[in-house]
């Protein structure tokens, strides 16, 4: 017989407590991620507003809110998040340099990390649709 080495069901091996902390970026970028891969969890929840971008709270993901955000066209706003990643339509990040005001267009289905606030605008025809954490 072969002793398990891996000592699975331990939390530790040493016996000592493990303290929950809030997630890592990188797990709630994969929450984010998993997350945006089930619209059939969330899609009915959206609500499309003309007056302005409407956050669409989810829930917390290990201690860290998670929300939608959806954007009507030609309007933006600031996120205070974490992580973000646009699920339908197009969005921007708007970045204000020396050099002036630079418009970056986010592509669908990427995660992307932050660490500080961004202002983020709809500059297409049509509503957008993101997801924060």
């Amino acid at each position: 017989m072969v002793p398990d080495l891996t000592m699975r069901g331990q939390d530790d091996p040493h016996g000592r407590a493990v303290i929950a902390g809030p997630p890592t970026i990188g797990r709630l970028a994969a929450r984010v991620r998993a997350l945006a891969a089930r619209p059939a969890g969330w899609w009915r929840l959206i609500v499309f507003d003309d007056g302005g971008p409407v956050r669409v709270p989810l829930g917390d993901g290990e201690g860290v809110p998670l929300w939608l955000t959806t954007w009507p066209p030609g309007h933006g706003a600031t996120v205070d998040a974490r992580v973000s990643t646009l699920i339908a339509g197009e969005l921007a990040e708007v970045l204000i340099t020396p050099d002036g005001v630079t418009e970056r267009p986010l592509r669908a289905n990427r995660v992307r990390v932050h660490a500080a606030p961004r202002a983020f605008t709809n500059p297409g025809p049509a509503y957008a649709v993101s997801l924060h954490g």
